[in-house]
């Protein structure tokens, strides 16, 4: 079951039904199950305090993935500042919509076992974004 809340923001307008079909599909090219999937939609105060209390990082960031995998199901905790998604949007001159979108994905893809730290890292995670969002 993947559900959606919010805390402290107006929950995105994105479409449940079809964002939960989609996320299943990209999970599925990953050869992976959905199980538990959580998001939590906040304001940037709160991923900070998200980001000090468990990660131990004191700054803002878009997305943090709780990864609580069993075998090829996925299951995790998402949490995404809307803040962070709009001032990135801004910045990078695209849509709120479509970086809403690329950062929803963006978990899936940690949770499917993609990282994005390392070298090289960076650009598969792109690429395994893009051909994602094409899939919506």
């Amino acid at each position: 079951m993947i559900t959606y809340n919010c805390e402290g923001v107006s929950m995105p307008k994105i479409r449940r039904r079809d964002t939960t079909a989609w996320i299943k599909a990209v999970a599925a090219s990953y050869g992976k199950k959905t199980g538990e999937i959580g998001y939590l939609f906040v304001d940037d105060e709160k991923i900070l305090e998200v980001n000090r209390e468990y990660l131990g990082h004191d700054y803002y960031t878009d997305i943090i993935t709780f990864d609580y995998d069993e075998g090829d199901t996925i299951n995790g905790d998402i949490v995404i500042s809307l803040d962070t998604v709009a001032s990135n949007a801004e910045q990078q001159g695209t849509a709120y919509d479509d970086e809403l979108h690329r950062v929803i994905i963006h978990g899936i893809l940690h949770l499917c076992g993609l990282n994005d730290k390392g070298p090289g890292e960076r650009e598969m995670m792109e690429a395994a974004e893009d051909k994602a969002l094409a899939m919506r």
